[in-house]
């Protein structure tokens, strides 16, 4: 039976779909998961975009930051159970491959920092993201994880990375 107690988001850059996704599953897992993100190759900080949404959807966008994978391979990193990639590989990105045995994911997603334009434009890809990882996360939440073993969590965990909007 397979027991989620940790999640790590990965992206390349960490700074903006992975952070979105820890956002989404700090909110849904509270109590019941701790949440984290990281990425291969760290911006050093969230896109403005990001910070503008949580902000919006009620995060203190102070507590997020842009950090690197290395911080979760060490012998006093936090173990993590669920390590899920966000970035698009169907658009050329290179997504981060997690070391260790989590459970793996891919819930690739168009990347919003990629948005030029005005500010609203770049809103709106941030909160077509959000939406996107939203489901996406109330799917994982949806999960009787309990009552699968690995292969089966492993199935479901590509189903839901096949949602609308995969990349």
């Amino acid at each position: 039976m397979v027991q989620v107690r940790s999640v790590l988001v990965l992206c390349t850059g960490n700074s903006a779909r992975s952070i979105l996704g820890e956002a989404l599953f700090r909110h849904h897992g509270a109590g019941r998961l701790e949440a984290y993100s990281a990425g291969s190759k760290p911006k050093g900080v969230p896109h403005p975009g990001a910070l503008r949404l949580l902000a919006r959807e009620g995060f203190d966008p102070g507590s997020f930051r842009s950090k690197s994978w290395n911080e979760f391979t060490g012998p006093d990193a936090p173990e993590i159970d669920l390590a899920i990639t966000v970035c698009g590989n169907a658009a050329g990105e290179a997504c981060p491959v997690f070391p260790g045995s989590p459970l793996r994911a891919h819930w690739g997603l168009p990347d919003p920092a990629d948005v030029e334009g005005d500010e609203a434009a770049i809103d709106a890809a941030f909160a077509e993201t959000w939406r996107l990882l939203s489901l996406r996360v109330e799917a994982f939440f949806a999960l009787d994880l309990a009552a699968l073993d690995a292969k089966a969590a492993q199935a479901e965990l590509a189903r839901i990375g096949a949602m609308e909007g995969a990349a």
